[in-house]
């Protein structure tokens, strides 16, 4: 499968991204550049953390813009996967491709650190390695991931099953004490109507070597190649 990995001024997570997905995942990789306008038949984009255009006037707001935007719509619109993590996350709900904001943490510091997620939803292309419940590990990096929105869109997403991840202890509670950021209801991680884009505040690509502490990434990276490979076959 061939994944695109996009690059804006100010992004620094494409390089473990290119590396997670082609050395560990042996898959074929391509780097997006913010000003290219196609997507260079890439079966799925990925949005990577960082800070976009220097997140100047506010995280994401400036990327919104950015030429290559336009050809991941579209992109999305035709069935294409999409993945925004952490920065890309922010620049994917700038965009108005998945609902909601993220703001400031609430410790209104920078958070760097290992948190765990619980999948809520399986049965998408992001988490189909996963099991309903099961409690992964990934760590996160940044200073404004709290997620916010409105009570009713809160409430679609729960019962439209797109929220991915919440924020929980070990065991799998959800608890105050497990969320970093303050994001209301734990979330960690949302995917859209379509179940094509996907937006997560923590770095999968952070955690898919032992080497590094962990190989929990895998699960979600290898969701994506699964589910592409099966619409090859479908084809």
């Amino acid at each position: 499968m061939k994944f695109g990995v996009v690059v804006f001024p100010g992004t620094w997570s494409d390089r473990d991204c290119l590396r997670a997905l082609g050395p560990v995942m042996g898959q074929e990789t391509v780097t997006l550049w913010h000003e290219d306008s196609e997507t260079q038949g890439c079966d799925c984009i990925v949005l990577p953390g960082g800070f976009a255009y220097g997140d100047y006037l506010r995280v994401g707001a400036i990327a919104r813009f950015a030429p290559i935007m336009g050809a991941i719509k579209s992109f999305s619109e035709r069935g294409g996967l999409v993945i925004g993590i952490c920065n890309g996350f922010q620049i994917l709900v700038e965009a108005g491709m998945l609902p909601g904001a993220l703001m400031r943490n609430d410790s209104l510091e920078f958070r760097c650190q290992w948190t765990h997620l619980r999948v809520e939803n399986a049965d998408t292309p992001f988490t189909r390695r996963c099991q309903p419940g099961q409690v992964i590990r990934v760590p996160i990096s940044h200073g404004e991931g709290n997620y916010f929105a409105d009570a009713a869109t809160l409430d679609a997403l729960e019962a439209s099953d797109s929220i991915l991840f919440r924020y929980c202890a070990s065991d799998g509670t959800i608890t105050p004490d497990a969320n970093p950021n303050g994001s209301q209801r734990n979330i960690a991680g949302i995917i859209n109507a379509a179940r094509t884009v996907a937006g997560m505040m923590p770095h999968p690509e952070r955690c898919c070597e032992s080497l590094v502490g962990g190989e929990d990434g895998q699960l979600i990276f290898g969701s994506i190649v699964d589910a592409l490979a099966e619409r090859r076959i479908a084809v």
